[in-house]
C-alpha cells in the first residue's frame, strides 16, 4: 500500500496567514482557498475589501491546481487557440481556471493540494499564492 503526505487544517493555517500577510504587503485584500489532493476545500477567506466577484475564482483556482496538479498559469500558457488545452477552461462546468492564482502543492514530489488567490492582478493573486506555498515549504524544512 502506497502512503502519502496530506494537507492537515494546521498546514492550511499556516499557508492561509503568510498569504494573508503577503496581501497586505502588497496592499491588496485578497479571496485565499487552500484545498486538498481532490480538490475539495479545506479553508477559505475572504479579507475585508477583497471583491466578492472573486470568491468562486479563488477556490476554483485553488481545485484547478490541486486537482490537475499544475499551476494556473501554466494552463493558461497551453489554453489558448490551436494550443493543446484550448478550450479546457469550459471543462468541469467552467470551473478550470486558466489565468495565474492557483498554485499546487508538492511534498516530497507528492501532490498535497492546492492555493488559489484572486482580488488583485494574476500576477499579485500568484505572488500571495506563492507567500503560502513558501511558507508551508519552509515549516517543513
Amino acid at each position: 500500500m502506497k502512503q502519502v503526505p496530506k494537507l492537515t487544517l494546521d498546514d492550511a493555517r499556516l499557508m492561509m496567514a503568510a498569504a494573508e500577510q503577503k496581501a497586505r504587503e502588497i496592499g491588496v485584500d485578497m479571496d485565499i482557498a487552500i484545498v486538498d489532493d481532490g480538490g475539495n476545500l479545506l479553508m477559505f477567506q475572504r479579507m475585508d475589501n477583497a471583491r466578492i466577484t472573486s470568491i468562486t475564482i479563488a477556490i476554483d483556482k485553488a481545485f484547478t491546481a490541486g486537482a490537475a496538479r499544475k499551476s494556473t498559469r501554466d494552463y493558461g500558457a497551453v489554453s489558448g487557440p490551436g494550443q493543446p488545452a484550448f478550450g479546457i477552461n469550459s471543462s468541469i462546468q467552467g470551473r478550470f481556471m486558466i489565468f495565474a492564482g492557483g498554485l499546487p502543492v508538492y511534498v516530497d514530489g507528492q501532490p498535497v493540494g492546492g492555493i488559489g488567490c484572486s482580488s488583485g492582478s494574476p500576477d499579485q493573486d500568484e505572488e500571495v499564492a506563492r507567500a503560502g506555498l513558501e511558507a508551508l515549504m519552509a515549516a517543513l524544512k
